[in-house]
């Protein structure tokens, strides 16, 4: 007979203290959010990446094979930040709110900032996810706006127009103010526009 001790058969143990794999990707996720917003997609590294969350970048790659392939899942981390407050718009002073919560948050207007103009490159892997985006929003916020106020707002522009003229105030507000955030008020700026939108009429907004 034979003095071996018989180990129970179970499944497949993790390591004690290392995370399930779908919190290390959210980590990894946040940390390339981080890394890409303070240096650009072209000027990051993978290694850089894995170095903030304690990985190697073989160990990164187990999860995401490319740095592509990681870009793609920080964006779609930011579209989950931004959608709840854009699929809950339906009035202009609805976009005052979404700028406000916009300087709460740097680096992820940074981020968008600087991928926005990266994505004009030929054949940037963000250049698709922005024209898309733009596309959608430009839709999305003509609807809500025709919802409200019908084919004119009061200012006499239609909903499209006024549809790209908010995407192009927002972005163009998010890049002076990441320039200079003391001198750029930019939920009180978005506010000014809403107004001149809707032809003078100052809704809620403070004076």
């Amino acid at each position: 007979m034979s003095n071996e001790r018989t180990v129970p058969a179970t499944g497949p143990r993790r390591a004690r203290g290392r995370p399930p794999a779908t919190a290390r990707r959210e980590q990894i996720v946040d940390a390339a959010l981080e890394e890409f917003a303070e240096h650009g997609f072209h000027n990051s590294s993978l290694a850089a990446v894995a170095e903030r969350v304690g990985l190697s970048q073989q160990g990164l790659l187990h999860h995401f094979p490319t740095k592509e392939s990681l870009l793609i899942s920080v964006l779609s981390r930011r579209d989950e930040i931004d959608d709840a407050e854009f699929g809950e718009l339906s009035d202009l002073d609805r976009l005052r709110d979404v700028v406000e919560r916009n300087t709460g948050r740097p680096g992820v207007v940074r981020l968008y900032t600087l991928l926005s103009a990266e994505g004009l490159a030929e054949d940037h892997p963000a250049g698709d996810y922005f024209t898309e985006r733009f596309a959608a929003l430009r839709v999305r916020l003509a609807d809500a706006l025709r919802a409200a106020h019908g084919d004119r707002l009061a200012g006499g522009a239609t909903p499209e127009q006024a549809a790209t003229l908010l995407i192009a105030a927002m972005d163009g507000l998010q890049l002076q103010w990441s320039y200079a955030p003391g001198a750029v008020d930019m939920p009180d700026l978005m506010g000014v526009l809403t107004d001149v939108l809707r032809g003078g009429e100052t809704g809620d907004r403070a004076d």
